[in-house]
């Protein structure tokens, strides 16, 4: 599959060929090492991934080498492309490790809870059926940003009103040199 893959390199051009080859052969190779252990389903499909890819890549760059950077797409391709500036943030490990703390703990907090309250059997009460309060929440929303609305179209109105619009065609008196 290596002599497969390196013979449709040669569909690439030379250009794109002699800067990313050697590197687009060394992934594949290590990514094929990765696939030998598992198993046949899962190698065929990583196959027909890598060489789609490949005749998919090879095409765009001839187009890219005749036309231009990205000026022949129809439709933007952005979101197949790995872009090589994106890098996870550190901090990022450092807030997810202490949020993952304060979840241990708060559960830890929660077992020492309920461990000191007395076993009541049989429960303390009926549980009542909650009340669908979805709708009315929903038109109480609506109400508020309709009224937030009028409120924004009042102030804009009265400012035209009032002509504080003609403001900006005001010439400021020339400066003294």
């Amino acid at each position: 599959m290596l002599a497969l893959f390196r013979c449709l390199l040669c569909l690439y051009p030379v250009a794109h060929r002699s800067v990313y080859g050697k590197e687009m052969m060394s992934v594949f190779h290590e990514a094929q090492g990765e696939k030998r252990v598992k198993g046949l389903v899962s190698k065929i499909g990583f196959y027909f991934r890598e060489f789609i890819g490949l005749l998919q890549g090879a095409s765009e760059e001839h187009l890219r080498a005749l036309m231009g950077s990205h000026g022949w797409t129809l439709f933007p391709v952005r979101r197949f492309h790995m872009r090589s500036e994106f890098r996870f943030p550190k901090s990022t490990t450092i807030l997810m490790v202490i949020i993952l703390a304060g979840v241990v703990m708060a559960i830890e907090k929660a077992k020492a809870i309920q461990a000191s309250l007395p076993y009541v059997n049989p429960p303390i009460g009926p549980i009542q059926p909650a009340h669908f309060t979805f709708f009315p929440t929903i038109a109480l929303m609506f109400l508020i940003f309709y009224a937030a609305g009028v409120i924004g179209w009042a102030i804009l109105f009265a400012l035209h009103r009032s002509g504080v619009h003609r403001l900006r065609d005001i010439e400021s008196p020339a400066q003294p040199r």
